[in-house]
């Protein structure tokens, strides 16, 4: 592990993104499904199981990604939303702390962790689900100070109302 006593604690935060391709048949699935703002799959709640398992994962990177400091978490934040046109649903984590190290690795391995369980929720309707582009979106915080994607948004233009 890379040694981090000297580093100055400061306040970091990331956000990361994945999309995961459900197809038309899945989209459909998905809103016949729907009661109220509740996506409902035979696994459950869709949304609120995806959000689960992502913050579950930011809270145990250490423990899945080689070399990677146990971190303690002050915030973990994870938006799922649906985009019609495209078939897609964005995840979106924001993980913040006080530290000596960053948690780029935390954002990202949120977003993974929530997209897996968005295939594997439904995965009985479609073997075609494809996880797409996991990606570092922003990051601050540290001596390498602020990162940001070009095409950073705080407000996603993929928010789509459901009702």
């Amino acid at each position: 592990m890379v040694d981090v006593s000297n580093k100055e604690t400061t306040v970091r935060s990331a956000t990361a993104e994945a999309k995961v391709f459900i197809g038309e048949e899945v989209y459909k699935k998905l809103l016949d499904s729907k009661h109220s703002d509740i996506i409902e799959t035979a696994k459950g709640n869709l949304f609120a199981v995806a959000q689960i398992a992502g913050i579950q994962a930011a809270k145990r990177t250490s423990e899945l990604i080689p070399l990677c400091h146990p971190l303690l978490l002050h915030h973990v934040d994870i938006q799922l939303s649906l985009d019609r046109g495209q078939h897609l649903i964005y995840i979106r984590s924001t993980v913040k702390t006080k530290a000596e190290t960053g948690v780029e690795m935390e954002a990202l391995t949120a977003v993974t962790a929530s997209a897996l369980t968005v295939y594997d929720m439904c995965k009985s309707w479609s073997k075609r689900i494809c996880i797409q582009q996991i990606q570092l979106l922003r990051k601050s915080g540290g001596k390498s100070g602020l990162y940001e994607k070009d095409s950073f948004s705080a407000s996603p233009p993929y928010k789509e109302d459901l009702s």
